[in-house]
């Protein structure tokens, strides 16, 4: 990066804006009346877009009816068509509305990605060439969720693939705030569909947030939160279309009124859960961590994971994986069970509640009221697992919606009933 961002009149504004947001012409139309007020301003704006509406499904389906197997080098290639359909209509639009723009696809905005095909990872980033457009005064839109390898191949990023690029591209550019605009207000204290009186909250700790993200929340990513927090972006949640201060996520808030403050912020839930139990006669630490290898391999999230020696020998291992990620493992785990002289048995009747906050390891109290809240309710958690800023139960997935509000009344978050838009954070 040749030009330093103080060389910049008023520093350069990086946006996101999440496939809803653009979903239709009149939605690609507002979008791009925001960027141009923010461009006339005397703001340089980098824009990163995602796929319009279900255009990545749409993509998806047509892709496994040719071919049921597909390579996923091709379909990296499909997918990334996707953003970089809306980074050029949004491009195009902000020209009609008089506003020099360029639209720029991963490889072309300078990212370098790495690791497998459909779950690739930012190694670096280039940003010689959108500095130069904004040197030219032309607002730059880049298509999010992609990269190119050392070989020049398209790779996708992988879930939350857009956040992330807006967060590297805010880190690399040293701009120390990414705006992310989305069909939510806010980061919620619950499912605002669920618990009626949800709250947005003003401001979240990274670590909160990540851990919401990795226990069910989807209004960002787990990945991009992680980024932010290293390069010290503060990310800011708001609505495309609806005005309100929305949620501010920032590092290291709070930390010193820890002893005083509210320990649980939030309940979050997640119904793309399966159990996975393996039990298996002749086995060894090396064998154990093949398992891992493999799920490592295949970019498969572990949570709740638990292993234990059994009486004759043997190991039992436990562990919750997302449930549409069983028709990749299921065939395989049963293979090596197989060849250990064991079995794994699948349970995808299961669902994820979690409550989320800061110092609840140290406050034991916390995971007592939370399964005495749920007992009550007559709604039986299976595993549980419990950090500073998660405790996480298995229940029945018939008994996710109700926990939701359980826990949420039962922990105080409650706010004054009111009317609020639906949502699809969570």
């Amino acid at each position: 990066m040749d030009l330093p961002i103080s060389d910049f009149s008023t520093g350069v504004l990086v946006q996101k804006y999440g496939g809803s947001s653009l979903a239709t012409d009149g939605q690609v139309r507002a979008v791009a009346t925001r960027v141009a007020a923010a461009h006339r301003s005397g703001r340089a704006v980098v824009v990163v877009a995602s796929a319009r509406g279900k255009t990545t499904d749409a993509l998806l389906r047509a892709a496994y009816e040719l071919n049921p197997d597909p390579s996923w080098r091709e379909l990296d290639l499909l997918l990334a068509t996707g953003e970089a359909a809306s980074a050029s209509l949004l491009a195009m639009t902000l020209q009609q509305q008089g506003v020099p723009a360029v639209a720029l696809a991963g490889a072309q905005s300078g990212i370098l990605a790495g690791g497998e095909h459909g779950a690739g990872v930012i190694v670096a980033i280039d940003t010689e060439l959108a500095l130069r457009h904004l040197r030219a005064g032309k607002v730059v839109v880049v298509a999010g969720f992609q990269g190119a390898d050392a070989d020049g191949d398209i790779v996708t990023l992988g879930r939350g693939g857009s956040d992330t690029t807006a967060v590297a591209i805010a880190a690399e550019l040293g701009t120390g705030r990414c705006e992310i605009y989305t069909d939510v207000e806010g980061v919620y204290t619950a499912d605002p569909r669920i618990a009626a009186a949800a709250r947005i909250m003003p401001v979240v700790d990274m670590g909160v947030m990540t851990e919401m993200s990795l226990a069910g929340a989807k209004v960002m990513h787990s990945r991009a939160v992680e980024l932010a927090a290293l390069y010290g972006v503060d990310i800011h949640v708001m609505h495309s279309s609806l005005e309100g201060p929305g949620t501010v996520i920032r590092g290291g808030i709070g930390e010193e009124m820890l002893e005083t403050s509210t320990a649980v912020q939030a309940v979050v839930h997640d119904t793309d859960v399966a159990r996975v139990a393996m039990r298996v006669e002749r086995i060894d630490a090396h064998s154990v961590a093949e398992v891992f290898r493999f799920l490592a391999h295949k970019s498969i999230p572990v949570g709740m994971a638990a292993l234990s020696e059994g009486d004759e020998g043997g190991f039992s291992v436990g562990m919750t994986v997302r449930r549409s990620d069983v028709p990749d493992l299921r065939k395989s785990l049963r293979e090596m069970a197989a060849r250990w002289g064991g079995w794994v048995e699948v349970n995808e009747e299961v669902g994820m509640l979690s409550v989320v906050g800061t110092g609840l390891l140290s406050r034991p109290q916390y995971a007592a009221r939370m399964l005495s809240a749920l007992t009550s309710a007559d709604i039986p958690a299976s595993a549980v697992v419990t950090s500073q800023l998660r405790i996480s139960a298995t229940v029945p997935d018939g008994d996710v919606v109700r926990g939701v509000g359980v826990l949420h009344s039962e922990f105080g978050l409650d706010a004054e009933a009111r009317d609020l838009r639906p949502a699809n954070q969570f």
